[in-house]
């Protein structure tokens, strides 16, 4: 690990590793949150962050908004989704299930209606 600093903000020090590349399933929840911070609370800008943490500025502002609209449940982390992507995964799986049931029931309810005549 070595130490970097912002230039200008000298009393600021974030930690990285030289030989660590961005890789989003390996960022940790604390590492994103102290990258927001550092930007919202430390003054740093987003420019100068985004050189430093050697990741792209979409993905910082992408943390920041994920930060602010979500505090509690921000970078679940772990392949985990939040509560509520959870329940609207369920809900899509339970609709798909159920128009299957539904086209089912209609080709049996028309193939009973053929016989029938």
């Amino acid at each position: 690990m070595s130490c970097c600093r912002f230039h200008g903000h000298e009393d600021k020090i974030v930690t990285k590793d030289l030989e660590w590349r961005y890789d989003e399933t390996e960022v940790q929840r604390e590492f994103k949150v102290e990258a927001v911070r550092l930007v919202t609370d430390g003054g740093v800008a987003v420019a100068q962050a985004v050189r430093d943490l050697d990741v792209a500025e979409s993905v910082l502002r992408r943390w920041m908004r994920e930060l602010t609209a979500t505090p509690a449940t921000a970078f679940p982390g772990n392949g985990q989704m939040r509560a509520d992507l959870a329940e609207i995964a369920a809900l899509k799986k339970e609709v798909a299930r159920l128009r299957a049931e539904r086209d089912i029931l209609k080709k049996a309810a028309a193939f009973f209606a053929r016989e029938a005549i």
